[in-house]
């Protein structure tokens, strides 16, 4: 008979090994993801994501299901890479802590023309994300990769981070402005729609804002009538839009087949104990 999740997790909690591996094997892919963007380095990833599933095998019977399973592995993969940052061993000076506000220099990225190989062009669309996002300082990528790459609500990103829902949203709204003039010469914004005027609102940020409900209606109905007339900020907020939607369909890095068998590994062994 199937088990419904509530009855897995349970199980799982009973000491059901079955059911643990189960679980865990399920949520597996996600763990690996997460570590793979926030360590950005592979033996790091590799490491973070062992070390993650070790330590749900642990402490799961103490797991008092306030949040989902999926949010409260993020919470360990977070601090297990708080972890490897402390001891030295990432590659990136931008992160060195999680709570250093500076993001790392913007680095251009090379204009993309269409290709005819759709592939090909989904790959490299793909890669130019990545990289984007990888430029953040981690406690804006942390928050962007959450909310708008493996899509969880503003509140369970706070909870899986430890942050007030308005904290999460503050970052939030930077990281997505910092990606979209990362990604602005992949999406091929012409010139003339990316310069600034004096008359201009902060349409960008509005526009994030009006996103996650924080917006009030004569607000939207302002910025819409000035879209309505301005080219150059609804130039703006389409490049924005297209970054976001590119955030949602990302892939992600691909776990290669060697750091799958050591994350299953880790699992047995974690088990095994």
């Amino acid at each position: 008979m199937e088990l419904t999740d509530k009855q897995l997790l349970a199980a799982a909690q009973s000491g059901d090994r079955r059911a643990i591996e189960r679980l865990l094997a399920a949520e597996a892919p996600r763990v690996a993801r997460f570590a793979a963007r926030m360590c950005r380095n592979p033996s790091d990833a590799e490491e973070v994501a062992q070390e993650t599933l070790i330590a749900a095998v642990r402490t799961l019977p103490n797991f008092r299901a306030e949040s989902s399973v999926s949010t409260w592995l993020y919470t360990i993969v977070r601090s297990f890479c708080i972890k490897q940052r402390r001891r030295g061993r990432t590659v990136r000076r931008a992160d060195a802590s999680l709570d250093d506000p500076q993001s790392a220099a913007a680095t251009q990225l090379a204009d993309e023309n269409p290709r005819p190989d759709t592939n090909f062009a989904d790959r490299e669309l793909g890669e130019a994300i990545e990289h984007a996002v990888g430029e953040l300082a981690p406690m804006y990528r942390e928050v962007l990769i959450l909310r708008d790459m493996e899509g969880l609500s503003a509140q369970e990103v706070a909870d899986a981070l430890g942050l007030r829902v308005d904290a999460v949203k503050s970052r939030l709204h930077r990281a997505r402005i910092a990606v979209r003039e990362q990604l602005t010469p992949v999406l091929q914004v012409p010139a003339e729609l990316t310069g600034e005027t004096d008359s201009c609102p902060d349409v960008l940020a509005t526009y994030s804002r009006h996103m996650e409900g924080e917006i009030r209606p004569e607000t939207c109905a302002a910025m819409e009538a000035h879209l309505a007339q301005c080219p150059r900020c609804q130039g703006k907020c389409d490049s924005l839009r297209r970054t976001l939607v590119l955030c949602k369909t990302s892939p992600g890095p691909a776990v290669s087949p060697s750091t799958q068998q050591l994350v299953r590994v880790a699992l047995q062994r974690a088990l095994a104990r």
